[in-house]
């Protein structure tokens, strides 16, 4: 097939869950398919050959969070018809060159990857959609667990533009992919879209799995981007709120928190706790799974499905989770994973990881079975092609 894949950056360095999962997909479809990958200039645009036949670099300044532009472009939300989470990647350049191309070539097929592009389709229903979460649940979560009232009103008014555009452009599209069945019905059911499927979320098994015994560095790991605002909420609201019980039976408990640009607030958290540590970007996160005894994801905000928990389990490390975190991922609670969703709750489970090491191994095995056997990367661009010719 020859393919355009539209997205708002490239994929270098992979270290968030979208890219993560985009590269993997697109680096084995790339083996079988001609693929023209149109961005804009975000991220390393040098190693765009490593999954894609041809790239084209738009040129566009998206604003940094915490600075003066990024604060203008949140005023500018308060009358804005578009969520700001959109706006910030609309280009008129992006649109100019997908309409060149889609007159100059002949695509079989033409991905619009995460809902943020899909302003510039000159023609959506010519489309694919690749939803890798349900955007406005995900606004919607964050007006459920604002800290203030005026947070509270502010997001609840990205909520309803979020849902508004979401629903316009699933309408709109000619399929939509969704990373999990529930988010396929929620779609269905929200959205009513023409069509929509759903591929699994896949991991490299081999990649994850540790060549020798690491030695243990911390009780506690969370992984994940630590610039994404449900991240953020997890992160403090674990150390807030959880992390005390543990430390009442615990007291020794340490935790880890590895991705990228963590915010001044965890930074603060871990100046005061010396059993507190917080990475910042790492250049491989394998290490942190390995020297950890449990993976933790305390997520009471997000949508789609986690990466980070397949890529933990593939690593041979068990792993608590509130709901909202394992969402969408079919995996069977005491079995593959613990879940629990209050703060004391989610402090027994990491007590009963840590104080029963036979008992976490056998469910960290369980778990790396299921994933070596049922998610790999390659079922799972397969499945995704299927769906673009179907």
């Amino acid at each position: 097939m020859k393919l355009m894949w539209v997205k708002a950056d490239f994929l270098h360095p992979p270290d968030r869950g979208g890219q993560i999962r985009t590269l993997e997909m697109l680096k084995r479809m790339h083996v079988r398919h001609e693929i023209h990958y149109v961005a804009l200039n975000r991220g390393d645009v040098s190693r765009s050959a490593e999954y894609c036949t041809r790239a084209y670099p738009i040129e566009h300044r998206v604003p940094e969070k915490n600075t003066a532009a990024f604060a203008g472009q949140l005023l500018k939300g308060l009358v804005s018809p578009l969520p700001v989470a959109v706006s910030r990647y609309c280009s008129d350049a992006m649109k100019k060159e997908i309409e060149t191309l889609s007159r100059d070539e002949k695509f079989d097929a033409i991905v619009c990857d995460f809902l943020f592009p899909a302003a510039n389709l000159p023609d959506p229903g010519s489309c694919v959609l690749f939803q890798h979460n349900v955007e406005a649940v995900i606004w919607r979560r964050h007006v459920e667990n604002a800290a203030t009232p005026a947070h509270r009103w502010y997001f609840q008014l990205q909520a309803q533009r979020m849902a508004a555009f979401e629903s316009d452009v699933c309408k709109r599209v000619k399929n939509v992919v969704a990373v999990s069945e529930l988010d396929a019905e929620l779609m269905r059911k929200q959205y009513q879209p023409r069509r929509v499927d759903a591929v699994a979320t896949g991991v490299d098994v081999d990649y994850f799995t540790a060549a020798a015994p690491v030695a243990r560095t911390a009780d506690l790991v969370f992984v994940g981007s630590m610039d994404w605002m449900p991240n953020i909420d997890g992160a403090e609201w674990f150390v807030r709120e959880i992390l005390p019980i543990i430390r009442k039976k615990k007291p020794d408990c340490s935790v880890v928190f590895a991705g990228r640009k963590p915010p001044a607030a965890l930074l603060a958290m871990a100046e005061r706790d010396a059993r507190i540590h917080v990475t910042g970007t790492v250049p491989d996160i394998r290490p942190y799974f390995w020297g950890s005894a449990l993976s933790i994801v305390p997520l009471r905000i997000g949508g789609g499905t986690r990466l980070k928990i397949f890529e933990s389990m593939a690593a041979g490390i068990p792993v608590v989770s509130t709901s909202v975190g394992a969402e969408g991922l079919p995996v069977e609670p005491g079995t593959h994973i613990l879940i629990a969703d209050d703060p004391g709750a989610f402090a027994e489970a990491c007590l009963k990881v840590l104080s029963d090491p036979a008992a976490a191994a056998k469910m960290a095995q369980q778990a790396r079975d299921l994933v070596a056997a049922q998610f790999s990367w390659e079922a799972v661009s397969l499945q995704f092609e299927r769906l673009l010719v179907a």
